[in-house]
């Protein structure tokens, strides 16, 4: 409880509080002069009333110039600081873009005003008061009117400006939290971003997923391959460096090759992580026309691939081209990763009616999983057909002895 009245967030608040009381003193005095021209020269109760209807005028004066969208901005900063520290995510730092924002941020700078004028005038005013109400006893000030007062509620003179100065203290501190709650709770509301503001928001989370997505699928495919292939290689020149040298010396040459490839589609990829300018938007990779040259470098592994490509791949878009090469790549390398390079594979490629079939086999291994959900190899072969607005099934086939992939893919989807 006592920390919520005088702890460091009560304490921020209310310097919160008079920075806007500090803020209302340009509209009051502007408000001032203009209500002393209606009826100067009165009594001190007209020039107390014209006080307060000045402190009334200021606060449309106050929206009016509040509608500036760089009011939010600072605004925002403020509160961030000093009001919600504990929450400062939910309030905007950004200027006002739209009238609704705007229109909420004027309400939000009448209450900062409002609250921060009245805080900051018990403050200014009460405050010393107070002080001069708790030294009266010992010799301080003659409060007299106020003791006697005082003393009509039973207290003795000796304690009844003491006990008023504490209880004025109490209640500016009461008031003072209690009004930097209450701002503090219509921070977010005022101060957040609008309905329309926050569906930007997500639809630009939505885009850095989806490119996060998109390199994280061209890293798993392209170094994953490499990785793979360079695995078996070296293993196999290793088992016959000595009784083969031919062999190993063929082998450790592939290696090199794929590393080279590999690096040079790493630093493409990474171009479109940098955000460098390319030509072609489309992700950086080999295409189908590139089909042989992968199927030679598996053959290096010793992986066995009966292949059936039809006429016409090189002329497919290249965007479209690229992402099912990384399909067909992604599903050879799985039969290395499981089934190893001594196990056969299939691969037919159909194209027709405007429709790019690819079907890949190959007999299970002892560490094929038995189910259709694979890892991230087989996740990101479906993430690319439904970019492509196509599909995919992958699963062991009739027999129980064979794993087939499938993919089917209109040549007219757009990744």
């Amino acid at each position: 409880m006592a920390s919520g009245l005088v702890g460091r967030r009560a304490r921020l608040r209310w310097v919160h509080l008079v920075l806007g009381g500090a803020l209302l003193m340009p509209y009051w005095m502007l408000s001032n002069v203009l209500a002393g021209t209606l009826d100067p020269g009165r009594g001190t109760a007209m020039q107390i009333a014209l006080y307060f209807a000045a402190f009334g005028l200021s606060l449309p004066m106050a929206a009016v110039t509040a509608l500036v969208p760089t009011v939010r901005a600072l605004e925002g900063a403020a509160a961030r600081a000093l009001c919600t520290p504990h929450r400062p995510e939910e309030v905007a730092t950004g200027p006002a873009r739209s009238w609704a924002a705007r229109r909420r941020t004027a309400g939000w700078y009448v209450l900062h005003i409002l609250f921060g004028g009245v805080v900051s005038g018990m403050t200014l005013a009460g405050g010393p008061f107070a002080v001069v109400l708790l030294i009266a006893p010992f010799g301080g000030p003659r409060v007299d009117e106020i003791v006697r007062f005082w003393q009509g509620f039973g207290f003795p003179a000796w304690a009844s400006a003491p006990l008023l100065g504490l209880g004025l203290l109490a209640l500016i501190v009461t008031v003072s939290a209690g009004l930097g709650a209450l701002l503090a709770r219509w921070a977010p509301v005022l101060l957040g971003p609008t309905p329309d503001e926050r569906l930007a928001a997500a639809e630009r989370r939505a885009t850095v997923l989806a490119q996060r997505n998109r390199l994280a699928r061209e890293l798993h495919d392209s170094v994953g391959h490499a990785l793979s292939a360079v695995g078996i290689q070296a293993s196999a020149a290793a088992r016959v460096l000595r009784t083969d040298p031919e062999f190993a010396e063929e082998a450790l040459r592939a290696i090199g090759e794929t590393a080279r490839a590999a690096v040079a589609e790493l630093d493409a990829v990474l171009g479109l992580l940098r955000e460098e300018e390319r030509a072609d938007p489309g992700p950086a990779g080999p295409t189908l026309a590139g089909l042989i040259d992968l199927l030679r470098q598996l053959a290096r592994t010793g992986l066995a691939v009966d292949a059936e490509l039809p006429p016409g791949l090189d002329r497919l878009p290249a965007a479209f081209s690229r992402e099912a090469y990384r399909i067909v790549q992604e599903g050879l390398t799985n039969v290395l990763r499981h089934s190893g390079p001594a196990a056969p594979a299939g691969l037919r490629i159909g194209l027709a009616a405007g429709r790019l079939e690819i079907e890949l086999t190959n007999p299970l291994g002892p560490g094929r999983p038995g189910r259709p959900g694979g890892g991230r190899g087989l996740r990101g072969i479906g993430e690319r057909a439904a970019a492509l607005r196509g599909g995919c099934t992958a699963g062991p086939a009739d027999d129980g002895t064979t794993w087939r992939l499938a993919v089917w893919l209109p040549v007219g989807g757009t990744p």
